[in-house]
């Protein structure tokens, strides 16, 4: 049975992003970076136990506080 599965250029499917490239990119700690996941400010997933958070969701986030 194949599953349908969209290829990485499909634009459903969107890049995601570590806590640490978010760290990095917003330049504060990745502690600061849970907390905003944990906290509902920005939206990410756990999977097992890391997180991962949409790219779009950064730049609203970011845009929000400007």
């Amino acid at each position: 049975m194949a599953q349908n599965i969209p290829a990485h250029n499909d634009p459903v499917v969107e890049n995601v992003l570590t806590v640490a490239e978010i760290a990095a990119r917003m330049r504060v700690s990745k502690m600061t970076v849970y907390r905003l996941v944990q906290s509902g400010a920005l939206n990410g997933v756990r999977f097992g136990r890391s997180y991962r958070v949409p790219e779009t969701a950064v730049e609203q986030y970011l845009d929000s506080i400007n």
